[in-house]
């Protein structure tokens, strides 16, 4: 999956690291300082939103976006409460991927108001308001 997608961004960012787990994507956070982490809820050894609440701790300003299969309500608000700044389906397309990192990437709050309402037409993309 991660060759895949790094496969879908190459061409429109630098792709800086990978991590096989959540415990290997905190250390290269730390290593890399990178813009932007890519996550899934299901990673090996630690978690996902256990990594991101420990990237969101040691690197504040590293933007968090969640890749999920999982299409519910409820795994977007974990992926809020977890300090991601997006969350989107796996089924989404390298469009809708690329845009949504370009959004995060900027000052989304700003350009998109209401960005955190729970709307379910939303998926595959929902934007969460900083915290």
């Amino acid at each position: 999956m991660r060759k895949g997608i790094g496969f879908l961004l190459e061409g429109n960012w630098d792709i800086c690291g990978e991590a096989e787990n959540g415990q290997e994507a905190i250390l290269k956070v730390c290593e890399l300082k990178p813009d932007l982490v890519i996550l899934d809820l299901s990673m090996p050894i630690m978690g996902g939103t256990a990594a991101a609440r420990q990237i969101r701790r040691v690197s504040p300003a590293t933007k968090i976006v969640f890749l999920s299969m999982h299409e519910s309500e409820t795994v977007v608000e974990l992926t809020r409460l977890a300090g991601a700044d997006a969350c989107l389906s796996k089924r989404c397309t390298p469009q809708e991927l690329n845009r949504a990192i370009a959004t995060v990437l900027r000052d989304h709050s700003a350009s998109h108001p209401d960005s955190a309402s729970h709307n379910p037409g939303d998926f595959p993309l929902r934007l969460f308001e900083p915290t």
